[in-house]
């Protein structure tokens, strides 16, 4: 199946599996580029998929010319155990940019991801 990034998708019956199928695809150069091009980033460069950040990995560890940049990715819905995942994983690396992909964000945790961002300075922004 090919995908456009302006289709509407369900993220399932592109990418079965989020770890071998998914994740490969939205590290590959193209595509972070459109990712970042759409968040109005700098050009995203990929430092390591499945980076381990302690006991634990995050999906996408990036950089741009700011700094450190991580996506953790979600082909459900949005989840507490995922939005302290992409905090955890913040911390760990230093990330100052956090973004999270998923298929159905929660409006509870827009909430939140709006609460961060306006509560902390200007150097963390969450997406």
């Amino acid at each position: 199946m090919t995908i456009t990034w302006a289709q509407n998708a369900d993220l399932r019956d592109a990418w079965e599996h989020e770890e071998k199928d998914f994740t490969p695809w939205l590290a590959m150069p193209e595509n972070l580029a459109k990712l970042g091009e759409i968040l109005g980033l700098n050009q995203l460069e990929l430092i390591r998929t499945e980076h381990p950040v302690g006991r634990f990995f995050v999906d996408i560890f990036c950089t741009d010319d700011e700094g450190e940049v991580i996506i953790e990715n979600q082909l459900e819905r949005t989840d507490h155990t995922h939005l302290g995942q992409i905090i955890t994983y913040a911390a760990g690396v230093k990330a100052k940019k956090i973004i999270w992909i998923a298929k159905d964000i929660q409006p509870e945790h827009a909430a939140a991801i709006e609460f961060l961002n306006e509560n902390t300075n200007e150097d963390l922004n969450f997406w």
